[in-house]
């Protein structure tokens, strides 16, 4: 499980492609007490560390993982939002999440704020109806609140120490993010359309 908090950006180092797994090595911003088969968010993507060497750790990723985030764009040199998995006791400052990507959005603008950024993403059609105003979601593995929602994309207002920590500054209209909704919402909106559903039939 993560938080949401991210802990600093990592590098892509290398990404060796092979026929149905790529490996990503990363030079991550802290490795202590990092073991192999922990578990690091990796721009909000859940990745098992295989190798570590020094502060470069290498994680295996699945064609599966590889078609649905953007992943399987990854660059050498990239920098890339990072986690560590949570453990019992940490304070969760942001909001509890899986690193399971539901889907992938498209930065549709970006405004500066003052010393902050507004964004609007645009979010397909099928996970529209998790998205709600003043709801959590988490946008590479960044915890964030939603702002407006409409027209197929909801809005973020991010502040400068969000823009300091993590790679949204460098992001551009047209650039890809992993989406993860809050599962709190998802479970609230499944239970209202099965009970929907039932008073139908």
């Amino acid at each position: 499980m993560f938080t949401g908090i991210i802990q600093g950006t990592g590098t892509i180092i290398d990404v060796a492609k092979n026929q149905s797994i790529h490996t990503l090595q990363i030079e991550l911003p802290n490795t202590m007490d990092l073991e192999t088969g922990a578990s690091v968010s990796v721009d909000g993507v859940c990745l098992t560390a295989v190798s570590i060497n020094d502060s470069v750790v290498d994680f295996d990723v699945i064609t599966e993982t590889l078609t649905r985030t953007t992943l399987g764009q990854i660059l050498i040199g990239q920098k890339v939002n990072i986690e560590r998995s949570l453990k019992f006791g940490d304070e969760i400052g942001g909001h509890l999440l899986s690193g399971h990507i539901m889907s992938t959005g498209i930065l549709h603008s970006k405004q500066e704020q003052g010393e902050g950024m507004d964004y609007d993403v645009l979010v397909p059609a099928d996970i529209q109806k998790y998205v709600i105003e003043k709801g959590y979601i988490a946008v590479d593995g960044i915890s964030l609140t939603v702002g407006k929602v409409g027209d197929g994309k909801f809005s973020l207002h991010i502040i400068p120490e969000t823009l300091r920590l993590t790679t949204l500054v460098g992001k551009e209209v047209g650039d890809a993010v992993n989406l993860e909704i809050d599962s709190t919402t998802q479970t609230i909106v499944a239970t209202v359309e099965r009970v929907i559903e039932e008073k139908r039939s």
